[in-house]
């Protein structure tokens, strides 16, 4: 059935290709065939009575003159386009009774005759072309009903005994007819003869298919587990997938080698040939799908489950998977024999029966195994449900809903119903498997290319697993009835492309669009590489000022190859300027923030009143620059964290920029020292300090002022100017260690804060040790008043007081 459907396929898409190539070559559609071919067309329409194979082969036919109609309604385009753009370069026609100069009007005349004469066969193309898709679109409908009307019809009843003496008869002679043919091949003795000269071939093909059924599955099986506990990382997966293939490949040529043998003694008659060509779909149904199953559900805890069921239950999923794929082979197996022997409707309602009620039985059971695992996930609180646990649930209910509704379907006679049901759903899981171990496939690929932490999960091998996901929808169609005509009528309905006021955009003009902005993206991109490793670090410019470069080319470049691939793909950028305009108003008032930002990040990157690695303060945050992008700036500050900034903030609030073009600076270190010190010798030391720090400059050379009387010292300050303000802390640290250390050797004190309390009535503290007779006596007595006096630029860590109230 599988096979069928490929060749179909293929036989469908060789037709339309070489229809395509006759139109594309020839001097246009034969009109005269075309009107026969379509009146004989929509009179079988009307009446309705042709098979369904007749009706296929008119719908051929008809496709055949829409693809030539289809190419001739592009043949002329870049012509008409030509024509259309001298015309109206010529100027709008003179109005009614106004000339134009004779040169001009004589020439629009002649191109409007060419614009007339190239137009006549597009819109006769047209037109036959509207005719042939209305044409096939009333074929597929007829085709539709019917198909949508056997599955309603109700048939013989597969419970009703009366069918089954009917069915066992017919079965009975088929096997019949099968041993009858083998003993007619067998006293032919032309066949005997070649029998007997084939016997060495046959022997060797046995030995050969028996061995390789036997036991290649399980050589396959264990070098596949070996390599895959011996390897590391997603190398070892990879080899391991390729290597499990075997297991289909293998058997399969065994299986091969066995049949060759047995059609290689000719004893057989037409029910044995259909035999062997039905056991070669039944052995590649039953090695794909022990192969499936073994990856899906692994027998060694080696080997990765894409399936999350637990351990226990394993065997359990690939018993299950064998089954499904026996009963579909038997399926097929038995639809070839019933077609070819030609049995009854209950004849065929009644084998077939079984079979529905086995893969009933086996998706309920399957369906309730995926079904556990997802709800002991989410009863479990420390576990939980992954995307792909929820569409294993998902799947399980389908199952049940299938398994249980098919053989109720098929006991009332609805057999059509109900196989449409049961087999559809195991070739669904058999692609959905499928698509899963490619998936993890393409992810372990990817992560062996480009071994790293988090490989397998990054954006390529996401997007490609998203396209096999895309990619099995057309198998999956396939799968669920629908016809490889259907699939070209939707690529035809793609080719003739998707219609926007006066613009039309089809697959080749997006593949083009996409193709050409591909290209001078990774131009640009180039560029930019070059640029920023190999020309700008040779200028003078600073960093700053290279990045401004390489990123302003980057925008300019990305805006050109946009253009570029607009106009490429024909698309009219005229036609999209209503639409422009109502975005770009949406855009300044829903995304006047963002726009604001970006054209401050702009200007930044042309100004440059930062650059990266400058030192600069704003809002409040201190830090190095990092990097500019025209969004936003990012900021390290001194503890290591990351702030951004909007570069709106940079261009209308006030930013420090501690090292703008020279990392120049000057430092403050403010020093104390007790009254009554020599201030001209406290000057003397300070000044000594600072122009022996290697950090200080020379030119303007350091400055040593006294400040003031402070409350409790004499203030001073050092004002020196640095060779690189990065190192400020640095060096304020050094030399306050160094005026630490002088002072201790001159013996120059550095004063502490002092607080002085003061006592206004300390008499009353007398009156504490004499004893109190009654409450209100107690509150007749009065109260010390205590006054507080603080000076605020005392230090806060001073020492405490001494607390003797000797008013001190």
């Amino acid at each position: 059935m599988i096979i069928a459907w490929m060749r179909t396929a293929l036989l469908t898409v060789c037709l339309v290709l070489f229809a395509a190539l006759a139109g594309a070559q020839g001097n246009g559609p034969d009109y005269a065939a075309w009107e026969s071919t379509a009146t004989r067309a929509e009179q079988a329409v009307e009446v309705a009575e042709a098979s369904n194979q007749a009706f296929e082969t008119l719908r051929g036919e008809i496709a055949d003159w829409r693809a030539q109609f289809q190419n001739q309604l592009n043949a002329n385009d870049s012509r008409l386009q030509t024509l259309r753009e001298q015309i109206a370069a010529l100027g709008p026609a003179p109005e009614e009774g106004q000339e134009e100069a004779t040169e001009i009007a004589n020439r629009r005349a002649e191109l409007n005759a060419q614009l007339e004469r190239l137009s006549t066969p597009r819109r006769t193309a047209e037109e036959a072309f509207s005719r042939a898709n209305g044409i096939i679109t009333e074929i597929d409908g007829i085709l539709r009903d019917r198909q949508t009307e056997e599955l309603l019809n109700m048939g013989p009843w597969p419970v009703n005994p009366g069918n089954w003496p009917t069915a066992l008869r017919q079965a009975q002679d088929s096997i019949a007819a099968l041993v009858s043919g083998t003993q007619q091949a067998w006293q032919n003795p032309s066949r005997r003869s070649n029998a007997s000269d084939n016997l060495p071939l046959v022997l060797v093909l046995l030995v050969i298919g028996g061995v390789l059924l036997a036991r290649s599955r399980y050589w396959s099986e264990l070098l596949a587990v070996r390599i895959q506990r011996g390897g590391t990382g997603s190398s070892a997966g990879v080899a391991s997938f390729v290597v499990s293939l075997g297991q289909i490949i293998l058997p399969m040529l065994g299986l091969f080698a066995f049949i060759r043998a047995v059609r290689a003694t000719q004893l057989f008659g037409p029910r044995g040939d259909l035999l062997l060509d039905g056991l070669e779909i039944f052995g590649l149904v039953l090695f794909f799908s022990r192969w499936l199953a073994g990856r899906l559900f692994p027998k060694d805890d080696v080997l990765r489950a894409p399936v999350a069921i637990p351990d226990n239950r394993r065997a359990e999923g690939r018993v299950y998977a064998v089954i499904l794929a026996c009963v579909f082979g038997l399926a097929v197996l038995l639809t070839g024999v019933s077609d070819f022997d030609r049995y009854d409707a209950g004849s065929d309602a009644v084998l077939h029966f079984p079979l529905v009620i086995v893969a009933g039985l086996i998706l309920v059971r399957f369906g309730w195994l995926l079904r556990r695992q997802v709800r002991a996930r989410r009863d479990d609180p420390e576990k939980t449900v992954a995307y792909g646990d929820r569409i294993a649930g998902t799947i399980g209910r389908g199952l049940i809903a299938v398994g249980m509704l098919a053989p109720f379907l098929a006991a009332f006679g609805f057999g059509a119903a109900s196989k449409f049901l049961i087999y559809p759903t195991i070739l669904t899981l058999a692609l959905i498997g499928t698509v899963v171990l490619l998936q993890g496939f393409v992810r372990d690929v990817y992560a062996a290319l480009r071994p790293g932490e988090g490989a397998r999960e990054s954006l390529v091998p996401t997007l490609i697993s998203f396209l096999l996901v895309l990619i099995a929808i057309i198998p999956l169609s396939l799968i669920w009835g629908a016809r490889v005509t259907d699939l070209t009528e939707v690529w035809a309905r793609l080719r003739s492309g998707l219609t926007i006021g006066d613009m039309t955009i089809s697959p080749g003009s997006f593949l083009t669009l996409i193709i050409v902005f591909t290209i001078g993206y990774v131009l640009t991109r180039a560029v930019q590489n070059a640029l920023k490793t190999s020309v700008l670090p040779k200028t003078k410019l600073d960093p700053g000022g290279q990045v401004a470069i390489v990123s302003g080319l980057g925008y300019v470049g990305i805006f050109l190859a946009a253009l570029i691939a607009i106009t490429s793909a024909g698309i009219d950028l005229s036609s999209l300027a209503i639409v422009a305009g109502a975005l770009s108003v949406g855009i300044g008032f829903g995304l006047q923030t963002i726009v604001s930002n970006f054209v401050s990040g702009i200007i930044l990157l042309i100004e440059r009143p930062i650059s990266e690695g400058d030192w600069i303060e704003v809002g409040g945050q201190m830090g190095y620059v990092r990097s500019i992008s025209v969004r936003s700036t990012r900021i390290e500050t001194f503890d290591r964290t990351d702030v951004i900034v909007p570069n709106a903030d940079l261009i209308s609030g006030t930013v420090t920029n501690y090292t703008r073009g020279n990392t120049v600076g000057r430092v403050i270190v403010p020093v104390g020292v007790a009254y009554g010190t020599d201030t001209r010798r406290v000057e003397r030391i300070l000044k000594e300090i600072a122009e022996a720090h290697p950090m200080a400059l020379a030119n303007p050379p350091p400055a040593i002022l006294f400040m003031g009387f402070g409350a409790d010292s004499l203030d001073f300050e050092i004002r020196m100017i640095l060779r690189d303000v990065n190192w400020m802390l640095s060096v304020k640290n050094e030399i306050n260690h160094q005026i630490n250390d002088r002072f201790q050797q001159e013996g120059i004190e550095i004063p502490f804060a002092q607080r002085d309390v003061w006592l206004r009535n300390p008499e009353v503290l007398q009156a504490k040790a004499e004893p109190v007779p009654s409450e209100s006596a107690s509150a007749d007595v009065e109260k010390p008043v205590v006054e507080h006096m603080d000076h605020s630029d005392l230090e806060p860590d001073a020492p405490a007081e001494d607390g003797d109230g000797d008013g001190r």
